[in-house]
């Protein structure tokens, strides 16, 4: 085995990344608002058996360490491409981006929107005792942010802390 000789052509291990990583991002787009801490054991089995469903599709018959690089490249760059797209494009954003989802307001769960983001009133509950409130009753608005996280309003209007709140920080040159 030479582990520098392509087995395809290097356009077609490219576009096998490139068809793959979209279907990817639209699945997990379509998959739903979570952090990776909120992914249930699941998720995690699903995730890992997608991969290692696709490694066969993105390489096909090659095994080369430039094959391999080739499609790191590749990925890395799409990446960079969709992350940069997505900082500069209203419209690719919402595409990308889900938007926040009120789960409750006036002090009342809205169980219609708890449903539509696989949410059960045990979880919401969860969630609220986290923020420190007790009850729905003590709060005015809590939403199902984009990134995932829960936002808590109380009653009084201040909002509550955000424990699973990841921030990131982007450094621009």
């Amino acid at each position: 085995m030479d582990l520098t000789t392509l087995a395809i052509a290097p356009w077609d291990l490219v576009l096998r990344c490139l068809t793959i990583y979209v279907v990817m991002v639209v699945g997990m787009r379509l998959f739903g608002k979570r952090e990776l801490g909120q992914m249930t054991v699941f998720d995690l089995v699903l995730v890992l058996l997608v991969a290692n469903a696709v490694q066969p599709a993105m390489t096909g018959p090659d095994n080369s360490l430039f094959g391999g690089l080739l499609i790191i490249g590749t990925l890395l760059a799409l990446n960079w491409v969709v992350g940069q797209g997505r900082l500069r494009s209203r419209i690719l954003r919402r595409v990308l981006q889900p938007t926040s989802t009120v789960l409750a307001s006036g002090g009342r769960w809205h169980p219609g929107a708890l449903s539509s983001q696989g949410l059960d009133q045990e979880d919401a509950d969860e969630a609220l005792r986290e923020h420190g409130v007790a009850d729905v009753s003590e709060t005015s608005r809590v939403e199902l942010e984009a990134d995932g996280s829960i936002s808590v309003v109380a009653r009084g209007g201040g909002l509550t802390a955000r424990p699973r709140r990841r921030t990131r920080t982007l450094k621009r040159p």
